[in-house]
């Protein structure tokens, strides 16, 4: 069974080979390879041919990495975005470099391995910079809401369209519509301003050859039965710091929907290897019956994550990552 044949029995929520296997951002890959990958404010002080080399140098260092993990996915660096005011997120580039350097991560990577892209296309919760603005709009301008919806679906749509034309296969819509307490959109403004341009978003993708995932933090379990009936493939996360327990949702969505992430970064950061590794063995003996499941992280793997930390977790999802089998 190929990887792509494998991840295709896993989003249509089958049992493959294995347990497919993909982390939302790995933020460790200087840790993992020995070399430095070059992003952000750092590749923009290049001069354009020393940033053409260092996207073939990136390339390099992520699929090294990702042939040594045995990794099914690989996402590719996004646009520039922001994790708090004035903090740049780390695993990012330029606008004009992201579609270049997909290109060249798509071409030495071969056919097998499954490239995954962020395109935008459902609104979430606001950051903290716009979050009493955001929220007073949805009572006193819902039409200014509705707008910001159709705008960011159609940039979404495009980008997808860009990122499928330099080798993408999975589209991700990055769109917290949660927080640890429970959803932060009412079910009327669900209806309205979420699940509509999901399914909008999903169908368009899936128009053009590629999966669509959704990647949202938070206690997702009062909507995600609801989630379940949208046109999503995946969704990423499964968050247990806001208390999602894997085997929990999966019985919720009943094969309808598949469920990636997980294991806690916290854990990743701050634990054992022998925790993590025993951790991520529950999880997989407990959640990986019926497929459905992509083993990952929670959220981004931190730059903070010791080496020694993520090979456990990967080690024991060798280990235990098979059907059929113990390990």
């Amino acid at each position: 069974m190929t990887n792509r044949e494998n991840l295709a029995a896993a989003m249509a929520c089958r049992e493959g080979q294995y347990v497919p296997t993909w982390e939302l951002e790995l933020h460790c890959y200087d840790a993992l390879s020995g070399r430095r990958l070059m992003l952000g404010r750092e590749f923009e002080a290049l001069s354009a041919q020393q940033q053409q080399a260092a996207m073939h140098a990136n390339a390099e260092i992520i699929l090294s990495v990702v042939n040594r993990l045995g990794l099914s996915m690989v996402l590719a660096p996004g646009r520039y975005w922001h994790v708090s005011p004035g903090v740049l997120a780390y695993y990012v580039l330029p606008s004009h470099a992201v579609l270049p350097q997909t290109a060249i991560i798509r071409k030495l990577a071969g056919d097998d391995l499954v490239l995954v892209g962020n395109t935008g296309g459902v609104i979430g919760m606001p950051g903290s910079e716009q979050y009493l603005e955001f929220s007073y709009k949805l009572f006193d301008d819902p039409q200014e809401i509705d707008q910001q919806a159709r705008d960011t679906l159609a940039a979404g749509i495009e980008n997808a369209r860009k990122l499928r034309d330099v080798g993408v296969d999975v589209a991700q819509t990055a769109s917290d519509i949660a927080d640890n307490h429970g959803p932060f959109f009412s079910p009327e403004q669900m209806d309205r301003y979420i699940l509509p341009y999901i399914d909008q978003w999903a169908t368009a993708v899936h128009e053009m050859g590629m999966y669509a995932v959704m990647h949202t933090d938070g206690n997702l379990m009062p909507c995600l039965e609801t989630l379940a009936e949208t046109e999503l493939d995946a969704i990423q996360a499964i968050d247990p710091t806001a208390g999602m327990d894997m085997k929990m949702a999966k019985d919720a969505v009943k094969g309808r929907l598949c469920l990636c992430g997980n294991v806690d970064t916290g854990l990743l950061v701050s634990g054992t290897p022998q925790q993590i590794y025993e951790a991520t063995r529950k999880l997989l003996e407990t959640c990986k019956a019926g497929g459905g499941l992509i083993l990952g992280a929670s959220n981004a793997v931190y730059y903070e994550t010791p080496a020694e930390n993520y090979l456990a977790m990967n080690q024991a999802w060798r280990e235990h990552g098979r059907f059929g089998s113990t390990r």
